[in-house]
């Protein structure tokens, strides 16, 4: 291949990101230069690369296996005269390749790209949210929605053991269920925590999550509940939370969801409530990363190498990679299917499990002595 190469990051990290970073760097051996920009488009407008070919073979390898970037990420939003300023680095550093990591909002940056021209632009997928579009499911999500099915089934064992008696576990995810759904992984027995889920895809009024939350606590003594950060309200609100950067309508989310919603519990109910937020450790912890999400990520950025322009690797069932054009990715948003969700809106159906578990794998349940 002509030319030098550039890859970036963009979006949150995740645990197996560097994963897809290595494979790619070991797709373009071939190749005189690989950049990587550090910081992501910001590392693109300042020049700030580092030439990834000639990073040591035994150092690239454990980066292989850290979570989080190695290269640095950004959320930086692009203004029409920098896509004209990132041209120019190019054709000035003789780049003719990019590569762009990252979820459904970085996938229409790399359509752009290659839409307005000549540049052979490939996508990366990665986003723990799990909401891209064709691809059957995303390096990073199965690593994260591990963390919190084992995040649920040992908070359930703590309320078990000492009842508090309500406790909210506030889960990643803006506009998409996936990883909340996975929580329903860490049960084995038809008491087993969480007794409650919610999904951004069903509006929820606080009147019925505390009528759901005395329901089950009349039964056990009780209760835990997982609840993703991106829930809100029949009104479209996040039930009075705080709410992070409310003018975007990409990025606008609740800090303090599950905080709120205890406060509310207890207002309403007179039931102890407290909630737990154990939030971006969630999407880069590097114990859980799991060895089919690495090897995925891996395979991801070794397709991405000889892949063709204007295409983003994909995943089948299998683990196998395929190629998608960027336009039925970008922008586009893959929820929760509304199927897969229980009636009453609480809870998640077995289709959901059967979907979720080869992917996480199985969560070893605790022995009871009562």
């Amino acid at each position: 291949m002509k030319g030098n190469a550039l890859v970036a990051h963009g979006g949150g990290p995740t645990a197996v990101i560097n994963a897809s970073l290595v494979g790619l760097v070991d797709g373009c051996r071939g190749m005189t230069t690989l950049y990587g920009a550090r910081g992501g488009i910001k590392g693109i407008l300042e020049e700030n690369f580092i030439d990834l070919l000639s990073v040591d073979r035994a150092l690239l390898a454990s980066v292989r296996d850290t979570p989080a970037s190695a290269i640095g990420s950004s959320r930086q939003k692009l203004a029409e005269a920098d896509y004209e300023r990132i041209l120019a680095i190019f054709r000035k550093r003789d780049i003719r390749h990019f590569f762009y990591t990252g979820g459904n909002g970085s996938m229409d940056t790399a359509l752009r790209f290659s839409n307005s021209s000549d540049l052979r632009v490939i996508g990366i997928p990665k986003t723990i949210d799990n909401d891209l579009a064709v691809t059957d499911h995303t390096p990073g999500y199965p690593s994260t929605a591990r963390f919190f099915a084992e995040a649920a089934r040992d908070i359930g064992e703590d309320n078990r053991s000492l009842p508090s008696p309500v406790c909210v576990l506030e889960v990643l995810g803006r506009n998409a269920g996936w990883v909340v759904a996975a929580t329903c992984l860490a049960r084995k027995g038809e008491d087993d925590a969480p007794h409650l889920i919610y999904f951004p895809e069903r509006r929820v009024s606080l009147e019925t999550i505390c009528g759901d939350v005395e329901r089950v606590y009349r039964r056990l003594g009780r209760v835990v509940i997982a609840v993703c950060e991106g829930q809100l309200d029949e009104q479209g609100l996040a039930f009075g939370a705080d709410v992070d950067r409310p003018a975007s309508a990409v990025h606008r989310l609740s800090s303090n969801l599950g905080h709120t919603l205890a406060r509310l519990i207890t207002e309403k109910t007179g039931l102890r409530a407290r909630a737990e937020k154990p939030g971006l450790l969630g999407r880069s912890c590097g114990p859980f990363a799991t060895e089919l999400d690495r090897r995925e990520a891996y395979e991801c950025g070794l397709a991405a190498a000889s892949a063709e322009r204007g295409m983003m690797v994909a995943l089948r069932r299998d683990s196998r990679t395929f190629l998608t054009p960027l336009e039925t990715v970008a922008r586009k948003e893959r929820l929760l299917p509304l199927e897969w969700i229980a009636p009453e809106g609480n809870d998640i159906l077995p289709a959901f499990a059967e979907y979720a578990r080869p992917l996480v794998g199985e969560i070893v349940h605790y022995p009871h002595l009562y």
